[in-house]
């Protein structure tokens, strides 16, 4: 006991860290939702609330239904296989209102590279370029056609 006589500041700073502790459990209660950690580290909220939002996109089948023409020249190019909503974005309301809903006509300098900068992470055969030395700035609908993105030169070489 002889060794405890001058240890109160030892029981008092043990009584700072419980009582700051306490605080702190008492403040993550009050600001960290309920269903935090259910699924990870997520609000387990956040899936109820995503799913009561209206949906925006139409579907690939609404885009078919109108523009035929389209998917016949896309069905012979590359992107046959990407959805007309990955480059366009949602069109539901175009859909709802094509006469006065119209889409904003794309800007592929901005939009082709999501998919197409070189990534070692992607496949060896896909497409990749490096934007800044592949074109210079110059949008990519200048040498490829978007719905079969052939460059104009290959084209010609293969009507040869």
């Amino acid at each position: 006991m002889k060794d405890f006589k001058d240890a109160g500041h030892l029981f008092r700073l043990a009584a700072v860290f419980a009582a700051v502790f306490l605080i702190f459990l008492l403040v993550r209660a009050a600001l960290v939702p309920k269903g935090f950690g259910k699924y990870g580290h997520f609000r387990a909220e956040a899936i109820a609330e995503a799913m009561d939002k209206p949906l925006n996109y139409a579907g690939h089948k609404a885009c078919e239904d109108c523009h035929s023409d389209i998917v016949e020249v896309k069905s012979k190019g590359k992107h046959k296989g990407v959805n007309c909503e990955s480059c366009h974005g949602p069109q539901e309301k175009h859909v709802e209102d094509p006469g006065s809903v119209v889409p904003a006509k794309l800007e592929t300098t901005s939009l082709c590279p999501r998919c197409h900068t070189a990534n070692a992470a992607k496949p060896k055969n896909f497409p990749q370029v490096i934007p800044e030395d592949h074109s210079g700035g110059v949008p990519c609908d200048t040498c490829h056609k978007p719905h079969t993105p052939v460059i104009e030169a290959e084209a010609a070489e293969v009507k040869k």
